[in-house]
């Protein structure tokens, strides 16, 4: 499963590889790579094999799962094509509470003490999972799990689940990725290698 969502994710150029030059993110972080799984939209295939593999991931893991959560926004189109998959009700979760309207922070019908599980498209430090778990926490949902499409693997993610007492699981990783891209020259691999190495350690911290 891990081989065929890194594929997928290259072929749809969803997660491009690149040395030079870096990447910046959000946070400002320099980074060797770039993870955009909303470029899957555009592939009706390739989105089709990620999300029978994400409903695979939650039909193994949570097999109680009552309702799909997708995460705004790159997580919702997937948790629509699960849901879809699943035959399951969906929902979705803003970063945040709307300052108008009713003020909702989680869209579409959730009863108190229903199974959920989070769908999002990638996972960093976790930190947007976790805030999507905790305000569907708020609303009385049991919360059984998190599922993604890529993963950094940064030890501070896994210690953010944890402590929150939720499993994550991801369809694939960057080890995963690197391993797949044959384009990478060997001094490029190293590169990112050592990069993410550094990450990991600096997650820690």
């Amino acid at each position: 499963m891990k081989t065929k969502a890194a594929q997928a994710l290259l072929e749809a150029r969803a997660v491009q590889l690149s040395t030079e030059p870096l990447f910046t993110w959000a946070s400002g972080i320099q980074s060797p790579i770039y993870c955009d799984n909303r470029l899957l939209m555009g592939y009706p295939k390739l989105r089709e094999q990620v999300a029978s593999e994400l409903s695979t991931l939650i039909e193994t893991h949570f097999p109680k799962c009552e309702v799909v959560a997708g995460t705004a926004t790159a997580g919702i189109p997937h948790a629509a094509w699960v849901s879809t998959n699943l035959q399951l009700p969906m929902v979705y979760v803003r970063s945040k509470a709307k300052e108008h309207g009713r003020g909702n922070q989680i869209e579409g019908k959730l009863v108190s003490g229903q199974k959920v599980v989070v769908v999002e498209d990638l996972i960093s430090t976790g930190g947007s999972s976790i805030t999507a778990v905790d305000a569907l926490r708020k609303e009385g949902a049991d919360v059984l799990g998190v599922v993604s499409i890529f993963s950094y693997d940064l030890p501070k993610a896994t210690e953010a689940f944890e402590q929150v007492g939720v499993p994550a699981y991801s369809l694939t990783t960057l080890n995963d990725l690197l391993m797949e891209d044959t384009s990478l020259s060997a001094e490029d691999r190293t590169f990112i290698e050592s990069w993410h190495t550094e990450l990991k350690r600096n997650s820690l911290k």
